[in-house]
């Protein structure tokens, strides 16, 4: 079976990408307004880009009305951001996060989800996430036709929880992320090693 994207609805061709483009991980975007108003919102159409410049790209979309989502307008405004890696213990945060708040609401405070100050610079990150990354506004992409605007972000600095490195000399981690598949979310689970190559 062949499926042609131009005869498929915009719902359809997200579902099939959902599904088949999978584990993707989940990012919890921290940012602020000019303000100082906190927002946490989980993104699954977000990715490692390249490693020089260090950069990540994550899509972001509109919120319900057609307006900027808070994200989107915040690191627009800002240039900052600080992306947080989402583990099991943060499930049920992370999705009720997902839920459209008003600008002056802060999810932070909607649903108790704690947050620590770790760079003067950078909005905080949740309290206990594995790891997180501190990150400036880089590029911005231009999808012809696209509601979703596509965001190139540079790393700075990368916070790392002790208990998840296991060679400090040799930077070497161990935690499980947790990540979406199609409308559930998954951990990795077995891990395979690859063979030698001869």
């Amino acid at each position: 079976m062949v499926v042609d994207y131009a005869d498929k609805a915009l719902t359809q061709r997200y579902q099939l990408m959902a599904q088949t483009i999978i584990p993707r991980p989940i990012a919890w975007i921290c940012t602020q307004d000019e303000k100082g108003t906190l927002n946490i919102a989980p993104f699954s159409y977000f990715m490692g880009l390249s490693s020089e410049p260090p950069t990540m790209i994550v899509s972001i979309g509109h919120k319900s009305d057609g307006s900027e989502k808070d994200t989107l307008k915040n690191l627009r405004e800002t240039k900052k951001c600080t992306i947080c890696m989402v583990d099991e213990t943060h499930l049920e945060q992370m999705h009720f996060s997902s839920k459209e708040l008003a600008a002056s609401q802060s999810e932070a405070a909607v649903f108790a989800i704690k947050t620590q100050k770790i760079l003067d610079d950078f909005p905080p990150i949740v309290q206990g996430v594995p790891s997180a990354f501190f990150c400036e506004f880089y590029q911005e992409i231009d999808l012809k036709g696209s509601k979703t605007i596509p965001l190139v972000v540079e790393i700075k600095a990368q916070y790392l929880d002790e208990k998840i490195i296991t060679d400090k000399e040799k930077l070497t981690l161990e935690y499980e992320p947790l990540a979406r598949v199609g409308k559930s979310y998954a951990l990795l689970g077995k891990k395979i090693n690859p063979p030698k190559i001869p």
